[in-house]
């Protein structure tokens, strides 16, 4: 059972909340799929998603997360229940059914979204009042992007999550991705759905540049992923991600241009603005996710945003 505890401090005197964890199964799921991008950068696609007669099962929530990765979501409602498992036959059956899955991104989020769908590292999250102490040694001996989520409700007004399991690197696909092709998103766009995959994209722009950017990226992803033992990293086609429950800041690495750009999770206008630094991206396009874009150019740049960093991560 979770061990986390709430107080309420009023006029002087503490009382305990006492945290209570959905038992109505629909209630439950209706919660998370009104809420799943604030909750967990989620945009929604479907509830009880069929996978058809031959797999005969339905997947409880499928959406799309924040780096464009397919996200299976399954809600474990009785302690003995084998969520886990169950999961896993559904993330097996996305994988074999990629095309049906963009042509629903498609049809709910448009044909930008359905081109740029990333399936370099899919994503089964399990969400549970409590998890026993099988689920989190069993989750920890497969290789697969399997996410553990514990939650309790206090009162009608505040939800706490709790992440009990995250790999810590994301496990990266290994079979090329099945796309449909432009022409059956639109006729007038001839270009491919996505570059082909590629899993060491970042190895290679590492190794195009001088010793210096390697070092200061060395550098910076050590901190990042030090912040936490809940940090986990993503490498995907365009950045890569560290993440909690959600992103904290991207990396994307420019060797021609000398730099590494952050973009972090935070508000920039809690944030001095320097020229040649810091700058708001709010209304400007970029891959990753993020508002305040760093440029580090030099380790005096990394130190400098060491604390935005920590913020950022403590805030996600």
């Amino acid at each position: 059972m979770s061990d986390i505890k709430l107080f309420h401090f009023n006029a002087g005197q503490v009382l305990e909340l006492i945290g209570t964890a959905v038992q109505v199964e629909k209630s439950l799921q209706v919660l998370f799929e009104r809420n799943l991008e604030p909750l967990l950068g989620i945009r929604f696609l479907a509830s009880e998603h069929t996978t058809g007669s031959v797999h005969g099962g339905r997947i409880d929530t499928l959406g799309l997360d924040e780096d464009n990765c397919p996200v299976i979501i399954e809600y474990k409602r009785a302690v003995n229940e084998n969520v886990i498992n169950q999961g896993l036959f559904y993330l097996d059956w996305l994988l074999d059914h990629r095309k049906e899955f963009q042509w629903l991104v498609l049809e709910k989020l448009g044909p930008d979204a359905a081109k740029n769908v990333d399936w370099s590292a899919p994503r089964l999250l399990c969400i549970a009042g409590d998890f026993t102490k099988y689920d989190a040694h069993a989750v920890k001996q497969i290789a697969r992007n399997i996410e553990l989520i514990r939650y309790r409700r206090f009162g009608e007004d505040l939800l706490m999550m709790e992440l009990v399991h995250t790999p810590k690197v994301a496990r990266i696909t290994q079979s090329a991705p099945q796309q449909i092709t432009s022409a059956e998103v639109t006729n007038n766009d001839s270009s491919n759905l996505s570059d082909p995959y590629w899993a060491n994209r970042m190895g290679h722009k590492l190794s195009q540049s001088s010793p210096e950017l390697r070092d200061l990226y060395d550098a910076t992803h050590q901190f990042l992923v030090s912040l936490g033992d809940d940090v986990q990293v993503r490498e995907l086609k365009q950045y890569t991600a560290f993440k909690r429950i959600k992103n904290f800041t991207c990396l994307q690495i420019y060797p021609q241009a000398k730099t590494l750009t952050a973009y972090v999770r935070l508000d920039p206008t809690t944030v001095d603005p320097n020229e040649g630094f810091s700058r708001d991206v709010r209304d400007i396009g970029h891959h990753g996710t993020g508002d305040l874009e760093l440029s580090l150019k030099s380790m005096a740049d990394f130190e400098r945003a060491q604390p935005l960093f920590r913020r950022a991560y403590e805030g996600s």
